[in-house]
């Protein structure tokens, strides 16, 4: 059984966090360095270009390894990358398209990357249970999933359930990532990743911006 916590205890805990700064920390503020980021929206609302922004600003923080399962090395998802200052990124980004049994087996590796992105939830093809698993396996490191959408809820029930768990959740919406979970900016948790897009659909959609 494990020893209970004084008011004390908890108040002294020491926690790393991203030093998020500018457009990033007006958003999110200053994360927790692990735990789980989960991220979902539309087809076409922006979300693969916000994970391929964040995987840049990331790499600003520790060594990123992309699992794009869905895309693997497709025309498309090197497009994206070819968007972003790859040359930043060259030394701590790598991409790899494997199950996650195989990603565990890599995540076990001596000095293994700090963030992992999983591309999508749907793609990785496992249960809450599983996902319960994986995670508490790596403990010290940040798994940031990316999720398909139905409607404004991630598509399946699993994904669902991870949402829930997650410290970071992030719904992608007309080129808009808004933060709906523990940690939020000075701004209220909104970071633009295309403003003209951004622009043109909340100010058709509110009459305004």
């Amino acid at each position: 059984m494990k020893k209970t916590l004084s008011i004390n205890n908890i108040i002294n805990m020491q926690y790393e966090t991203i030093p998020f700064a500018g457009e990033w920390f007006e958003a999110f503020g200053e994360p927790e360095r692990t735990g789980v980021w989960f991220i979902w929206g539309s087809s076409g609302s922006g979300k693969s270009s916000f994970a391929m922004m964040l995987c840049e600003e990331l790499c600003r923080h520790g060594k990123v390894l992309y699992n794009s399962i869905e895309e693997g090395t497709s025309l498309t998802f090197k497009s994206k990358l070819e968007r972003l200052n790859v040359g930043d990124m060259r030394r701590r980004f790598n991409v790899v398209s494997e199950p996650i049994p195989v990603l565990s087996e890599r995540l076990e590796r001596r000095r293994s990357a700090d963030f992992i992105v999983i591309d999508s939830f749907q793609y990785a093809g496992i249960n809450y249970r599983e996902y319960i698993e994986f995670k508490e396996k790596y403990p010290n490191k940040l798994l940031i999933f990316i999720s398909h959408a139905d409607g404004t809820r991630p598509s399946g029930r699993s994904a669902k359930s991870v949402l829930f768990d997650a410290s970071l959740k992030i719904w992608v919406e007309g080129y808009r990532a808004t933060s709906q979970g523990r940690f939020i900016g000075p701004n209220g948790g909104k970071f633009t990743i295309w403003k003209d897009g951004e622009w043109r659909f909340w100010g058709e959609k509110t009459g305004n911006i």
